[in-house]
């Protein structure tokens, strides 16, 4: 079959491409996942792949593939994307998506910041999952470096359709080696599906600085179920508010904890430019009117 036509994107720097699935039977590829970032001008942390939806209900089904080819739940900044996307070409400013952590929708506010409601928290040990029982996940039993002078220990744990570790510190986000200690913590044990590990530091019950390697892609400048998962958790254990900004190395999101247990996401995206590709090999091309 021919090309697919995408387009480069990003959310407060988290590098995605949105690929056009619709009305075709074939997906993209880990093959291809990995051969489009192995390339400089196509580097990316998700490739959101829109396909025909098979929920009633639901406007779009949305793949997400990870620059490592393995696929993730959810992807907050990467529905920004999708739903900046679709709002331009359909001209209508809301959707609904089916993904592999349900149903989540899509709405660009008055001011242009796009809205994404990410669903429910999860919190038990076998939601997120976890390797072994805990009966408490505001807290486990998880530490880097010496047994009487850890570097990181005792992270909240949750789930926003993904696994995520928030460990809690009190210095500067950038003081700490994420590059050294991600991959490790990302692939421990005790996380059977692998892992988003972030830091994060409280300013104010409503102001917190996150850095996160993610899962499946490494260092990122925005992981926005990683902001939402630390928000939770935040106020799970009484260190922010239900509403808070969190900056993380892109710029600033609005994560909200509602009343009615969804959380919500808000933030910008940005279009860059737009290309063909190969769903199967990864081999694309390059557009170079602007987007």
């Amino acid at each position: 079959m021919s090309g697919v036509p995408f387009l480069k994107m990003n959310g407060l720097g988290n590098q995605i491409i949105v690929a056009d699935m619709r009305g075709r039977a074939d997906r993209v590829t880990p093959t291809a996942a990995i051969a489009v970032n192995a390339t400089a001008g196509t580097r990316f942390d998700q490739i959101m792949a829109i396909h025909d939806p098979t929920i009633p209900g639901t406007d779009y089904s949305i793949e997400i593939i990870n620059s490592d080819g393995s696929k993730a739940q959810a992807c907050g900044n990467g529905m920004r994307c999708v739903t900046q996307f679709l709002a331009a070409e359909t001209g209508s400013d809301a959707f609904t998506f089916e993904t592999l952590a349900g149903i989540v929708s899509g709405k660009i506010q008055a001011d242009g910041m796009i809205s994404v409601d990410m669903g429910t928290p999860r919190f038990a040990w076998y939601e997120i999952p976890l390797a072994e029982e805990f009966a408490d996940t505001r807290q486990i039993e998880l530490q880097i470096g010496p047994i009487d002078a850890p570097v990181l220990h005792s992270p909240s744990v949750a789930s926003m359709g993904n696994p995520h570790a928030t460990f809690w510190v009190h210095n500067d986000v950038w003081s700490y080696a994420l590059d050294r200690f991600g991959p490790m913590l990302e692939n421990h044990p005790v996380f059977p599906e692998r892992a988003n590990i972030s830091l994060a530091q409280v300013l104010a019950p409503d102001r917190m600085i996150l850095r996160t390697w993610e899962r499946g892609a490494g260092l990122t400048q925005a992981c926005g179920t990683a902001a939402c998962a630390a928000l939770v958790n935040g106020a799970r254990t009484r260190r922010t508010a239900r509403k808070a900004t969190i900056t993380v190395p892109g710029g600033d999101l609005v994560v909200e904890w509602r009343d009615d247990d969804h959380v919500t996401l808000t933030g910008p995206s940005e279009r860059e430019w737009t290309g063909t590709l190969d769903p199967v090999s990864g081999l694309w091309a390059r557009n170079e009117v602007a987007a």
